[in-house]
């Protein structure tokens, strides 16, 4: 079991799909924001000023990530997660997952790359409630320092997913 996280636009997506694609076997690729989107009334959006229902919706939507990674790791897929997983809800949502081994890869490009890459795509993640630069501040000074930590600024997909895989035993949490 793998759970990727950083920041948006760090390469999340792209590089658990990828690593999916690298495992053996049977694999899934669990979205957890889809949990999110999957919200129609009464949506409650993540700040940096967050209040309670938006706490507790991101509280559900983790849980969900957890219950969905089990359940097809015990259905015998091998699993790699993905979703912005920042602050004490790292360990948190570590220690929800029941599924072992777990690896956590923390992808940490530099904020100039990172905001390179959310210039780049047709979706936006930032705006007037976040910067690249605030969040990458609750991700490195916020964040407890459990698994992989890459600095992708300068690797590619496939490097990044080599580097994982070369260095699994850093990434192992659990």
């Amino acid at each position: 079991m793998h759970l990727v996280t950083g920041i948006q636009a760090a390469g999340k997506s792209t590089v658990a799909q990828a690593l999916a694609e690298r495992l053996p076997g049977h694999t899934v690729h669990v979205h957890g924001d889809q949990f999110r989107r999957w919200i129609v009334g009464g949506r409650a959006e993540m700040t940096p000023d967050a209040d309670p229902e938006a706490l507790r919706q991101l509280r559900l939507r983790y849980r969900l990530t957890a219950q969905t990674c089990d359940t097809y790791a015990d259905a015998g897929f091998s699993v790699v997660a993905q979703d912005v997983v920042l602050g004490p809800e790292l360990p948190a949502l570590i220690a929800e997952i029941r599924t072992r081994p777990l690896h956590v890869v923390v992808l940490a490009p530099r904020p100039g790359a990172v905001a390179a890459r959310e210039a780049g795509r047709a979706k936006r993640a930032y705006g007037p409630a976040w910067s690249v630069e605030a969040l990458d501040e609750v991700l490195r000074s916020g964040t407890p320092r459990v698994g992989l930590w890459l600095d992708t600024s300068e690797l590619s997909v496939a490097e990044t997913v080599e580097e994982i895989l070369l260095r699994l035993d850093e990434s192992r949490v659990a």
